[in-house]
């Protein structure tokens, strides 16, 4: 199996300036690939550690990519040390490359200076891969110390743009092995517990297949079952043997046997059936519609929401009974079970969830940080489930959410085909 590592470079990443996304990416670009990640490194904008940890990295991987110090400030040393590595005797302009910079300063009304037109030279042993998102390009260094390096800017919205032009290159120039993938996605278990209701099973697999955990906050936990260096005609039915033992095992926690979401698992359901969605939100502010109408085609099946943080509007929208907000407290049970019933009411959908909560900062004895009631009102009837989480206010909020998806979820679930 061919192995890569992955360095970033810039004392940004060190310091906490900036939080590396790049490097995630790249990884799960290369697991898929079927090429093993053995390093993740981090290196300061010091010229000799850059060499010598990329030498270092180049000795020991097939592939080494770098993101980060292509820019065209000062301290942006990358170029010269690959420069040097490399044994490049100068640097060349890239034709391709420096229309873009043209293109790009010129979109944006910005005079396009000398600073600007050396991101277009590159050292003369560098391949270029066309930077099309921004100025500085994609070098391609082939057999240094035994290995390829890739190296891409450090702006995210460019690295992860380039990612495929950089997977495509490294298909054609290495060989690699076959690797099958099989997502599975679960929600309403912790990952502890997850990995002791299934060790018998993980226990029992097939040397060449792994079961990683890969757990989200929003989306619960992804569960991918790999098979390394097999044939696809051959052993997928071997693969597809192990996935049906894995979901008997999982049984309602199991949403979707794919990588996916709980608002896509939701959608599937009422677009397949015909039926139509509503939300009543207090605590998570309109997380729960902004989730679900991150699905394309959600307009086939969601029709609005209130986001009724304030008690007036509640009452007076929704139709929450005064006095039951007085007896019993905004963050009860018989509050989030009138919300879900009064936006079903108003809207006309077959099924509606509200919440409502305390994300924090506040809360007390009875309802502390982290507290919500989530409602669910549809064929079945209003039902109600409490929850307690302790995060802060951000992450209260995103649980809150995914929480109530998973509730309802589970309520339609029920309601459309009976388990």
């Amino acid at each position: 199996m061919r192995t890569a590592s992955i360095c970033t470079i810039g004392d940004e990443i060190l310091i906490g300036q900036i939080v590396d996304t790049n490097s995630s990416h790249f990884a799960r670009a290369l697991e898929e690939a079927g090429i093993k990640v053995s390093r993740m490194v981090s290196i300061p904008d010091n010229a000799s550690e850059i060499e010598s940890v990329l030498i270092r990295e180049l000795s020991n991987n097939d592939i080494v990519i770098t993101s980060g110090g292509l820019g065209p400030t000062k301290d942006d040393i990358t170029k010269a040390v690959l420069a040097k590595i490399s044994g490049s005797k100068g640097y060349v302009e890239h034709p391709g490359q420096l229309e873009m910079v043209h293109r790009i300063l010129s979109s944006r009304g910005l005079d396009v200076l000398p600073i600007n037109l050396a991101q277009a030279m590159v050292p003369d042993k560098a391949e270029v891969i066309v930077n099309r998102l921004g100025t500085a390009p994609v070098m391609v260094f082939r057999d240094i110390c035994g290995g390829t390096l890739y190296s891409l800017p450090g702006v995210p919205f460019e690295a992860v743009g380039a990612m495929p032009a950089v997977m495509d290159d490294i298909k054609k120039h290495q060989e690699l092995g076959n690797i099958l993938h099989r997502s599975l996605m679960v929600y309403g278990i912790a990952e502890s517990a997850l990995s002791e209701k299934l060790a018998p099973w993980e226990d029992a697999l097939p040397s060449d297949m792994h079961l990683a955990y890969l757990p989200d906050t929003l989306t619960g936990i992804r569960l991918r079952v790999s098979l390394y260096g097999g044939d696809e005609s051959k052993d997928l039915p071997r693969l597809e043997s192990e996935i049906i033992k894995l979901k008997a095992l999982l049984g309602s926690l199991l949403y979707a046997d794919e990588d996916s979401n709980l608002e896509s698992a939701i959608g599937k359901m009422l677009r397949e059936a015909g039926k139509t969605l509503s939300a009543a939100e207090s605590c998570t502010g309109g997380e729960i519609a902004h989730l679900i109408t991150s699905v394309a085609g959600s307009s086939a099946y969601f029709l609005g929401s209130v986001t009724s943080y304030a008690v007036s509007v509640k009452e007076s929208v929704l139709g929450v009974p005064a006095d039951t907000v007085d007896r019993l407290g905004v963050v009860s049970s018989e509050v989030a079970a009138a919300m879900a019933e009064g936006v079903r009411k108003l809207t006309g959908s077959d099924f509606a969830v509200s919440t409502t909560g305390l994300a924090g900062p506040g809360g007390d004895d009875e309802n502390p940080v982290g507290t919500v009631w989530i409602g669910i009102s549809g064929p079945l009837g209003t039902r109600t489930v409490k929850y307690r989480y302790s995060n802060d206010r951000k992450r209260n909020i995103e649980r809150f959410a995914a929480s109530a998806l998973n509730a309802l979820r589970l309520y339609i679930q029920e309601a459309l085909f009976g388990a």
